[in-house]
């Protein structure tokens, strides 16, 4: 079959196109043909050797999340499975492939109506971007501010803060285009990427969702109202200075708050219900899932150029 490893770390051009045995599914696990790939934030940090610590070598498979239907499935798993199309995490790796196995436990059918594109695009990061919101507290009435908010993440925490009656939700992108469509989807107030606007905004913000990072963390934990709260939940930009947290410590007696979310820490359970209920409201409209282009495998490279160029507003979607 044919799949993207990144044959070196780095830019794109490291990816290449190869050609692999088709996988076995082993106990508890289904094979599932693909298609349609998602291409998330994090690929693009494994491909460029962030993670390398924490065990990524070069010659990986990347891909988190896919859709298509089960051809095979492992010992232990009901044979009724196969032939039903699901959308699958498939931990960090395996996805950017023809076919991809993953746990039973992490697929979830896909309902009438909604294309693989979609799956991907919402299934692994409207929970993100939901629980993450959780995780802040967040109450109806309050500002919140999402910083990164063309990505898939951004798109659908925007859309999430302004149904649930935030009193402002603010965004960070990189044009005024961006912004006129992230304003399409509930935001309120567009700020450019150092959290500047030419427009009257929030003096502070209740609630902080950055998918960014990178050296400005500081700056942005400098717009929290007292008692704000402040969720990171990528660090596509690259990590925060080794020193932020005296932003927090200097401001002891605002009582402001920084935490990181992994949807991995949340039960398998809720993030069934909630991703599934997310999938009923693509089909019905309620939630807005942005593909921003869809192209065959063997351009992933293009793809993760699209990323490092900073031109993609909301999902990049892979074809075998």
């Amino acid at each position: 079959m044919k799949a993207v490893v990144v044959r070196r770390f780095g830019n794109p051009d490291g990816l290449e196109v190869v050609d692999l045995p088709v996988p076995v599914p082993g106990p508890g696990q289904v094979r599932i043909t693909t298609e349609a790939i998602g291409v998330g934030g994090v690929d693009a940090v494994v491909r460029r050797g962030t993670l390398a610590s924490y065990g990524f070598r070069e010659g990986h498979l990347l891909g988190s999340e896919v859709a298509g239907s089960i051809d095979a499935v492992g010992a232990g798993v009901d044979a009724s499975w196969t032939g039903r199309r699901v959308w699958a995490f498939t931990g960090l790796a395996g996805g950017y492939a023809e076919q991809a196995v993953a746990s039973v436990d992490d697929i979830l059918p896909l309902p009438e109506g909604l294309t693989g594109a979609d799956a991907v695009t919402v299934g692994g990061s409207g929970v993100v971007a939901h629980f993450a919101l959780d995780r802040a507290r967040f109450a109806p009435g309050e500002t919140v501010l999402v910083r990164g908010a063309a990505g898939s993440i951004g798109i659908t925490a925007v859309q999430l803060a302004a149904r649930n009656g935030a009193g402002a939700v603010a965004v960070t992108t990189s044009s005024a285009h961006r912004g006129a469509r992230l304003r399409e989807l509930g935001a309120t107030h567009v700020l450019d990427r150092s959290g500047a606007a030419d427009t009257d905004v929030p003096s502070g913000f209740d609630v902080v969702i950055d998918v960014v990072g990178g050296s400005q963390v500081p700056v942005f934990l400098d717009r929290l109202n007292d008692n704000g709260r402040y969720v990171a939940v990528g660090v596509v930009g690259g990590q925060p200075p080794a020193d932020f947290g005296m932003r927090l410590m200097g401001a002891f007696r605002r009582s402001l708050s920084f935490a990181t979310f992994s949807s991995d820490t949340v039960p398998r359970a809720e993030r069934r219900t909630v991703r599934s209920a997310q999938f009923d409201e693509a089909v019905q409209g309620d939630l807005r899932t942005v593909v921003h282009e869809v192209l065959p495998l063997r351009q992933a490279a293009l793809a993760h150029h699209a990323m490092d160029a900073g031109t993609v507003f909301g999902r990049i979607v892979l074809t075998p």
